[in-house]
């Protein structure tokens, strides 16, 4: 069953951003953790080819973000959309035929899945229903909810198990010393970046063990926390594919169930 949770509490607030452009340093080139320089695709933009559900990595890109990566040029306007949009909340695009599509999480900007993807340009406006931050599962008190639309928690792998813990299914589980960038950031901005770790999907929900992210990352002994990879294949050394957080709290709290399939493409 799904948890019980104060969603008639929540608040909607429509954001305003555009699809960021994508950006270069004037030289070009960057350095891999082995030394090799590089010169490819990744952040900003719209990037074609990699949706919810496709291979996180094994792509000729760095820091590569799937779909619309959405910012507002006013800093504090900005802010709002990466501490206020959370995973699941709708986003439409302010232009043409006005395409709907999900906020799939954050890194330096906030990204978005979209069907019809290859018609929308940077500079394009876009509104996002923000809802979800505040989100409490009733039930769980030691558990926290980051970054989740409440209206997407009934359509994921997770529920109360006969125990009452929360019982979350997961792709893959994470050791601590494969955390690498996002360490010390606030879990409601950008996302954890994981070294060494390949085969994961776009979308998939993993389990970082031993991260307590309620307030900030870090490195604790007995939590684990939550998230769905958002972003993919990254070359700087210490960066990597990474999960926006969802839920966080002592592992004693939780039910992890083993599951590949577990991704938010099923919930879509």
């Amino acid at each position: 069953m799904t948890p019980r949770t104060n969603a008639d509490r929540l608040l909607t607030q429509v954001l305003v951003g555009e699809v960021c452009p994508p950006r270069g340093d004037r030289f070009g080139y960057r350095v891999d953790g082995d030394g090799a320089p590089f010169l490819l695709p990744g952040m900003g933009g719209v990037t074609l080819g990699v949706r919810v559900g496709d291979p996180a990595t094994g792509h000729a890109a760095d820091h590569l973000e799937p779909g619309l990566s959405v910012w507002h040029p006013d800093p504090e306007a900005n802010n709002a959309l990466q501490f206020l949009t959370c995973v699941g909340n709708p986003v439409t695009v302010l232009s043409g035929w006005m395409p709907v599509g999900r906020v799939i999480g954050q890194h330096a900007y906030v990204l978005v899945d979209l069907d019809g993807a290859e018609e929308v340009v940077p500079g394009d406006r876009v509104s996002i229903r923000a809802r979800g931050q505040g989100l409490v599962l009733l039930d769980h008190p030691s558990v926290v909810v980051k970054n989740l639309d409440p209206d997407l928690l009934p359509a994921l792998p997770v529920d109360t198990a006969p125990d009452g813990r929360l019982r979350v299914s997961v792709a893959a589980r994470v050791p601590a010393s494969a955390v690498g960038a996002g360490t010390g950031m606030v879990s409601e901005f950008a996302n954890t970046d994981l070294m060494g770790v390949t085969g994961l999907r776009i979308g998939d929900l993993v389990a970082l063990e031993d991260q307590d992210h309620r307030f900030g990352r870090g490195h604790r002994p007995g939590y684990v926390a939550i998230g769905a990879i958002t972003t993919g294949d990254c070359r700087l050394f210490g960066h990597g594919p990474g999960p926006s957080t969802l839920f966080t709290g002592p592992v004693d709290a939780f039910d992890l169930v083993d599951d590949p399939t577990a991704n938010l493409g099923a919930a879509w």
